[in-house]
């Protein structure tokens, strides 16, 4: 049966310093996104862009988390956006925006899933771990913080969205892509109990091996995986134009082979693509490519 796949744009950029990422999901929108998943011979909607408040209307709040209730309600707004997408038979693909939204996409999916007592996994191809807490963060910037509230750490805020917290057991959790992390966060990270498969990793071992590896740690006992792709996962000489640049990632071929050994596996519920910055961006290169990314996750081959 053909997949159906609804498109859910979050344009947000209150989770980091770097303005731009609010305009992610019109660059994804503007490389075709629609009518290339159709070419697939998949049905598709596009519902348009969730409403997200803009930073010059309220001030930053607590500079330890900024912007966080704001961010919050945006959450809580994917998370029932996503819940009914899944519903209704549809895989959710969220476009954002910053990596904050993740908190959002976690809580609808584990929501849906919970309603039968299963359990959700969480791919993570970041350069970053997310995993900081307002106590944690250099920044207070948010965007670092949603893989922490994914499992049940930090501001109660995300923790607790639809009433119920983990999101996803750290078991079932995997980062792949690692490279930049915060000196506290790895603190966090060693003790959570999640995977972590750093370039290094991918260095020594190969694409091939770390994602059969971080796909079966994240689908052992679960009824599938979120997916989350931030575009700093890729190597800025193919993908600069993302909110936080750090080099030595993913190459373009090492990013398509994941997603597509992620579609290979038949066990993807969810995905959202995070970071884009057509800002900083050249000739929308970034949000081409990642358009190109999510067509390998949805089934696209070479031949």
């Amino acid at each position: 049966m053909p997949q159906k796949v609804r498109i859910i744009g979050v344009p947000m950029d209150l989770g980091q310093s770097r303005r731009g990422v609010d305009m992610g999901p019109s660059a994804l929108r503007g490389a075709g996104l629609q009518a290339r998943i159709k070419q697939l011979g998949q049905q598709v909607e596009d519902i348009g862009n969730l409403s997200v408040k803009q930073p010059e209307e309220m001030p930053v709040g607590e500079k330890r988390a900024k912007y966080l209730q704001e961010i919050a309600e945006t959450c809580q707004d994917i998370a029932v956006t996503v819940d009914k997408c899944l519903d209704e038979g549809f895989l959710p693909l969220v476009l954002g925006g910053d990596h904050s939204i993740a908190a959002g996409v976690a809580a609808g999916v584990s929501s849906f899933f919970r309603k039968d007592k299963k359990q959700i996994g969480y791919l993570w191809l970041d350069a970053h771990g997310d995993m900081n807490t307002p106590d944690s963060s250099p920044s207070g910037n948010v965007h670092g913080m949603p893989l922490a509230a994914i499992m049940g750490y930090g501001a109660p805020e995300l923790v607790d969205l639809l009433g119920f917290k983990p999101k996803a057991e750290p078991g079932n959790i995997v980062i792949v892509g690692a490279r930049d992390l915060d000196a506290q966060e790895r603190k966090i990270v060693k003790k959570s109990g999640i995977r972590v498969f750093t370039m290094r990793d991918i260095d020594e071992r190969g694409m091939r091996e770390v994602m059969a590896d971080a796909l079966k740690y994240a689908t052992d006992d679960t009824d599938g995986i979120a997916v989350s792709l931030d575009m700093d996962f890729v190597d800025p000489s193919d993908a600069p134009g993302v909110g936080t640049p750090v080099r030595g990632g993913a190459t373009y071929r090492e990013a398509h082979l994941a997603m597509e050994m992620i579609c290979d596996s038949g066990r993807m519920l969810s995905m959202e693509v995070v970071e884009v910055n057509p800002v900083i961006d050249e000739v929308n290169r970034t949000a081409d490519l990642a358009v190109e990314l999510i067509m390998s996750g949805l089934g696209k081959r070479i031949l």
